[in-house]
């Protein structure tokens, strides 16, 4: 038997906590609480990392729920076949393949009606000391096999190439590898091309949903303020041999918990008319806050501005 994923004494460091994901201890690290935390040495450490999502009001702490990290984005548009004018080749768009149950999390998870002071209800990022507001027509994921993902629209439909099902949108979040430049902008440039083939391209199965990419366009990018943190999103327009392609987005930020490692938040939306309005990126980019956030605002580097730049 090993503890719960949560924070706890770090062995190494006993003056520090040190994230426990259920089977591992991770490289997030942060200042002890008021009350001390146990000391947890687990019986063997294996390569696998848990992940938990749950749904709870804003303010609140939760204990653990499924994530990798959490993080949100800017600027929006209408909903349909947007139009973009798509005209270079690239790698690729949103396709979750139902094909494995997410495990339980570790810990009881806030009831999926919780919600946040505007009376939305939220997924908490227990990791990254984040919450993401869940606009109409999404929810917390239901049978998806990644497990980085964080919310999905509504439903499943066929994958346009007639293999597996898809959805209409995903929002997931990952924590960077680390590297010599974790400069919001550097991150959220370098990971757009890998998420648009995520999404579009071939997915973790190997799969190709949408029988691959075909062209793409990056049609927004720019700075914009995440959690009282400064950030930066790349907004890439994506076109595939079937179906109507989608948008896919990397936004990146620094987490205000912990060691403040860097986090990126993807979002993939469906183009055409099934597909969500592009405005729900800029709807949860804004409502993302720190865990236990009061305020209405972002905070530090909430004046900055997203740019077509």
């Amino acid at each position: 038997m090993t503890p719960p994923a949560g924070w706890y004494r770090d062995p190494s460091a006993p003056h520090l906590e040190r994230w426990w994901d259920g089977t591992a201890w991770s490289e997030h690290r942060r200042s002890p609480e008021t009350v001390p935390l146990p000391l947890v040495v687990p019986a063997a450490r294996r390569p696998a990392r848990a992940r938990a999502v749950a749904l709870a009001a804003a303010g609140s702490v939760l204990a653990a729920a499924i994530v990798t990290g959490a993080v949100l984005l800017h600027d929006g548009g209408g909903g349909g076949d947007r139009g973009d004018g798509a005209t270079r080749t690239a790698p690729g768009g949103p396709a979750a393949t139902d094909t494995a149950t997410a495990p339980a999390p570790a810990t009881p998870a806030t009831p999926p009606d919780s919600s946040g002071p505007s009376g939305a209800s939220v997924v908490v990022d227990q990791l990254n000391g984040i919450t993401l507001p869940l606009p109409a027509g999404w929810e917390a994921p239901r049978n998806v096999s990644q497990d980085d993902v964080v919310m999905t629209t509504h439903g499943v439909y066929d994958c346009p190439a007639g293999r597996g099902l898809c959805r209409h949108g995903l929002v997931s979040t990952l924590t960077p590898a680390s590297s010599d430049d974790a400069r919001p902008k550097t991150l959220a440039r370098n990971d757009i091309a890998d998420a648009a083939d995520a999404a579009y391209g071939r997915n973790a199965a190997g799969d190709t949903p949408y029988d691959g990419i075909t062209a793409h366009q990056d049609v927004a990018a720019g700075p914009v303020a995440v959690a009282g943190r400064a950030g930066y999103f790349v907004r890439r327009r994506v076109r595939t041999a079937k179906g109507p392609g989608g948008y896919v987005e990397s936004l990146a930020f620094s987490s205000s918990t912990g060691v403040e490692a860097p986090v990126v938040v993807r979002f993939v939306l469906d183009a055409g008319p099934d597909g969500p309005p592009l405005a729900d990126i800029d709807r949860i980019t804004k409502g993302i806050r720190p865990i236990g956030a009061t305020g209405a605002d972002g905070g530090v580097g909430s004046s900055i501005g997203p740019s077509s730049d």
